[in-house]
């Protein structure tokens, strides 16, 4: 158990970090009233889960920076619940499970922020949680985090043995679908070491298990994985092994699928179609420099220093032809785009 003066330094070292810029647009979520010395109830616990739902409903359309507030003043007040809080065993194993998804929550706006390192040890916190409320589930989602902030963080090995892990923790679970994502980690894991069998076989094991179909036990949290998502992982698989020309129609199919949902993921593989087409070896220069058209469209109501930074490398990748000019007239815009951003 984490001493309790550890883990206030902790929560104010994340309030700090996810209460940096970018707060304009804050979204109130459900408010956590603050209840230290009463009694915690099942109702209690749902307004914890009703925050986290909160966090993913209005960040998968419009980025992280919006609520890095608000998830900390919920995190804060959950844990205050959980320290010094009256409550039943029963109420507390679940109380601590859902602390567990929140923090994974506020662990994915940090990593949306490009604050890698806080969403590793919220994440950390996570896993932590499900250990000791043995929440199999939360146990998986938790390793499954730290598999895509390894891969982030140039770590294949790691990140494979998180994405492994993960699945470990799941087999029992019900669920193909988050099985499915947790191969998809791990062929993420095994191209960015380089090794193309291996990451094959992952995503053939992810394409098999999602064609299972949804099931009762897939959690709330899973309902960013569609097709679409599946799609657009194994695309950026196959850029990290520079197989480009199936990266960016990987990546093509995934924003059409998107359709009208999950922006901000349909606006980072937008990106990648730039990006892939910009950097083949034979390039296609009027498909790229159509992507990051659509690409500028996103700015500014999608606020995620992931997008920026997408941006960033997209703008990078066409600099290469900025002789030419459909691709200096979009440089040009794209400058615009970012001062007045």
């Amino acid at each position: 158990m984490i001493p309790s003066n550890a883990h206030h330094a902790g929560i104010d070292r994340r309030d700090f970090l996810l209460e940096g810029a970018g707060t304009a647009l804050s979204v109130p979520l459900t408010a956590l009233p603050d209840k230290s010395h009463g009694k915690i109830g099942a109702a209690d616990v749902r307004a914890v889960d009703t925050a986290v739902s909160a966090i993913y409903g209005h960040d998968h359309d419009h980025g992280s920076a919006a609520l890095r507030h608000d998830a900390a003043a919920a995190l804060r007040t959950a844990y205050q619940w959980l320290q010094v809080g009256s409550y039943s065993d029963r109420t507390g194993k679940q109380l601590r499970s859902a602390i567990g998804y929140l923090s994974i929550a506020a662990g994915w706006l940090s990593y949306d922020s490009g604050q890698v390192a806080d969403a590793r040890s919220l994440y950390g916190e996570a896993l932590a949680a499900a250990r000791i409320s043995d929440d199999h589930g939360l146990e998986g989602h938790a390793f499954g985090c730290l598999s895509l902030v390894a891969r982030a963080n140039g770590q294949p090995r790691e990140a494979i043995t998180a994405a492994q892990a993960a699945q470990h923790s799941v087999r029992t679970y019900g669920s193909a679908r988050m099985l499915s994502l947790f191969a998809m980690r791990e062929a993420g894991g095994w191209a960015l070491l380089g090794d193309s069998g291996m990451a094959d076989r992952a995503v053939v094991l992810a394409h098999s298990l999602y064609a299972k179909g949804p099931a009762d036990a897939d959690p709330d949290w899973l309902e960013f994985y569609t097709p679409a998502e599946l799609a657009g992982l194994e695309a950026l698989a196959r850029a990290d092994l520079a197989q480009h020309s199936r990266a960016a129609a990987g990546a093509e199919q995934a924003v059409l699928l998107h359709g009208g949902q999950f922006t901000r993921n349909r606006a980072l593989y937008q990106a990648d179609v730039a990006i892939q087409y910009s950097i083949k070896e034979q390039p296609e220069l009027e498909s790229a420099v159509a992507a990051a058209g659509q690409l500028l469209t996103y700015f500014p109501d999608v606020r995620s220093e992931r997008l920026v930074a997408q941006l960033s490398k997209a703008a990078s990748a066409l600099a290469r032809h900025a002789s030419v000019p459909l691709v200096a007239d979009w440089l040009a815009e794209c400058r615009t785009v970012i001062r007045e951003g």
